[in-house]
């Protein structure tokens, strides 16, 4: 059992929401199912690149713009109108099975929760609300209020400053290697959640717990608050 942190801190897209629906959404919309998963990885590239250039510019303005250009590409008709209509689509996506179960085991054994996103604090209360979890979380925080998106130090120290609280005494729960390396770098202690069976990288800051869902993190941490 690891000792229980003051705050947990989620991501929100694929760590909470469950994004394979969207390549369906994409087929629907006449364009290649795979094309859903470059979208969103070239959406992340962007992002990633402004912050490390010291800028910023919304997660659903880089995402109707970059998936426009792919699907104009794709020869996918009014590409930019699509565009919109997919990108706003994430705000509708379900959560993962084990997320409303584990969210509740953490908020009852007396957790602070809270989540950081890349996209909008808007499209992740819609997301909670649809489940019936929304109250769980103390906050819904945005890298839109930050200096930079994650995983650059500053979004993480956003975080701890609107939660009161040390970087030693938060976690952040990821899906995605590289928000935890960020977030180890920040002083935060991590959790990766693996749910897929995969190999983490062995260049980025190694997790402090790997779980296979939100209640096997809940296990992990109740025993010691």
């Amino acid at each position: 059992m690891a000792e229980a942190p003051e705050v947990i801190v989620f991501d929100v897209n694929e760590t909470l929401s469950d994004m394979s629906p969207m390549g369906a959404r994409f087929a629907d919309a006449g364009a290649p199912e795979q094309l859903a998963k470059l979208w969103f990885a070239t959406l992340l590239r962007e992002g990633f690149a402004l912050a490390a250039a010291g800028d910023a510019a919304p997660f659903g303005e880089i995402g109707a713009e970059v998936l426009t250009g792919l699907l104009d590409g794709a020869g996918v008709p009014d590409p930019a109108g699509t565009a919109r209509r997919l990108a706003a689509s994430v705000a509708e996506l379900p959560l993962h099975p084990d997320v409303p179960e584990g969210i509740r085991l953490l908020r009852a054994a007396g957790l602070r929760l809270v989540t950081l996103t890349n996209g909008s604090a808007q499209v992740a209360e819609k997301l909670f609300d649809a489940a019936g979890i929304r109250d769980e979380f103390e906050a819904l925080l945005s890298v839109e209020d930050a200096p930079a998106w994650k995983p650059h130090p500053s979004s993480y120290l956003y975080a701890a400053q609107q939660c009161g609280a040390q970087e030693e005494d938060m976690m952040l729960v990821a899906v995605h290697p590289w928000d935890i390396h960020g977030a180890a770098r920040a002083g935060l202690r991590t959790a990766w959640v693996n749910r897929t069976g995969g190999t983490y990288p062995s260049y980025l800051a190694r997790p402090e717990l790997t779980v296979a869902s939100l209640t096997h993190l809940a296990a992990e941490l109740s025993a010691d608050v």
